[in-house]
């Protein structure tokens, strides 16, 4: 059966190259992939309990971590998913993670997803590593909408979301179970074309 419509990015556009590391517009922060290297960093950060709090994802040990990052560059060459570490330019120690949790190339869909360390929190990192994604998925990778979800009860990744960029659109009702029960999810997005 054919489709009336074609992919917005078709198959094997990204997957054939390596994952790109990106540099923020204002050269302070550099996206790159994760290195097998980073798997202890990647489990303290899963130990944070702000980190832990918001995510659904537990790293209980190196191996963990490691296999968490494999399995990172395998959904990258299955173009299912992104993974970035969160690095000053200048070189130094990780800040944070910021993703493509889903990605749909067929209709150039994909879900945002990001968290700072605590040595890091307060500077501005999220927001322009969430921006500095969004355009490399936007304008570069050929995405048509990225969306992001968080708790309604997470008031800074509210204010990340706006600052990089990303509109308000609504609240889905009890969509998502944490540890402590069902949470309302706010829906941004950001679109092609978007200022």
């Amino acid at each position: 059966m054919s489709l009336s419509i074609s992919p917005v990015i078709p198959a094997g556009s990204l997957s054939t190259s390596l994952q790109p590391s990106l540099l923020s517009s204002d050269g302070g922060l550099l996206l790159r992939p994760w290195a097998v290297d980073d798997a202890v960093v990647l489990q303290g950060a899963f130990e944070d309990a702000m980190i832990r709090r918001w995510s659904m994802h537990r790293l209980t040990s190196r191996a963990d971590a490691q296999e968490w990052i494999a399995a990172a560059y395998s959904r990258w060459r299955e173009e299912r998913a992104a993974q970035w570490a969160v690095v000053p330019a200048d070189g130094g120690e990780i800040l944070g993670r910021v993703a493509l949790r889903w990605m749909d190339l067929f209709h150039g869909l994909a879900e945002c997803a990001y968290w700072v360390l605590p040595h890091a929190r307060g500077r501005g990192v999220a927001p322009r590593a969430l921006a500095t994604l969004s355009n490399w998925a936007l304008k570069e990778a050929g995405f048509h909408r990225l969306e992001l979800a968080h708790s309604d009860r997470n008031e800074a990744s509210c204010k990340v979301a706006a600052k990089a960029g990303f509109a308000l659109e609504g609240t889905r009702r009890s969509a998502l179970r944490h540890a402590d029960g069902w949470h309302d999810m706010h829906l941004h997005a950001r679109i092609q074309g978007d200022a």
